[in-house]
């Protein structure tokens, strides 16, 4: 009779425990070639990586830049990426994983050279929508332009420099290398020279992203892991891969690579 009870006892809990799905789901953003709509890049690669380490599987559901947030917060996915460490979010955030870095893009050929955000002063500048709120010091800067623009549009920001409309665009230098790479790829039907070389130079800190987990287990799971792929050089190889890319355009100016 003791037997049977604790056999039953034993069932009943296994009953209650709780099912952990064996596919995370990963919110992302839509941000090539950080993330692809279908799953790859440099960001979701790290991911994958660290997340493989610690023997679980992940499935990316990518939408646009901060639609992946309201997703997250509206209850979509076990975890979100690319969150700006210490930026209020559900559930637990981890330590930084990836770092993003802004700079100013140019043409080569304009004998212009930029080594701080002052050296853009009477020039015409273009950035990334709501630049002027995360670039430390821009929306101070922007004043001092002979005009400044906004747009989320990266194909327009790439006809206005190319075309000569604007002396430098400010953002991401990969990502703005690789929208670069797709539109010389398409080639006349682009609308554009796009062929002309480009230049990019960091004249910002790179900034700083982490995930944040439903679980917190999961959280301090991907912090462990991460810190062993970190030493062992795996994470180091991801971001050289990809910045090798792109190295015509970046050369060792992103992430000091």
């Amino acid at each position: 009779m003791k037997l049977f009870a604790a056999a039953l006892a034993t069932t009943s809990l296994t009953l209650a425990a709780p099912v952990i799905a064996e596919t995370l789901t990963i919110m992302a953003a839509d941000l090539p070639p950080m993330v692809y709509a279908d799953g790859s890049g440099r960001e979701a690669e790290i991911v994958s990586a660290v997340m493989g380490h610690c023997g679980h599987e992940v499935a990316f559901e990518v939408q646009p830049f901060t639609r992946h947030w309201a997703s997250f917060e509206a209850g979509t996915g076990d975890a979100v990426m690319t969150v700006p460490v210490g930026m209020p979010m559900e559930g637990t955030q981890g330590a930084a994983y990836i770092a993003y870095q802004n700079g100013v893009s140019f043409l080569a050929g304009s004998g212009n050279d930029y080594g701080a955000l002052s050296d853009l002063a009477g020039l015409s500048v273009a950035a990334f929508q709501g630049a002027s709120n995360i670039l430390p010091g821009l929306a101070e800067a922007s004043g001092t332009f002979a005009s400044y623009r906004e747009m989320t549009d990266q194909e327009t920001q790439s006809k206005l420099l190319f075309g000569g409309r604007v002396d430098g665009i400010l953002g991401d230098g990969m990502l703005f290398a690789a929208y670069t790479a797709s539109l010389r790829d398409a080639g006349s039907s682009a609308g554009i020279d796009a062929s002309q070389p480009l230049e990019f130079r960091a004249i910002f800190e790179p900034s700083n992203y982490a995930m944040n987990f439903r679980d917190a287990a999961l959280a301090a799971d991907f912090d462990r892991c991460f810190a062993e792929l970190e030493a062992d050089g795996t994470i180091t190889a991801i971001n050289a891969k990809w910045v090798d890319k792109y190295r015509d355009t970046l050369g060792n100016n992103y992430l000091s690579m």
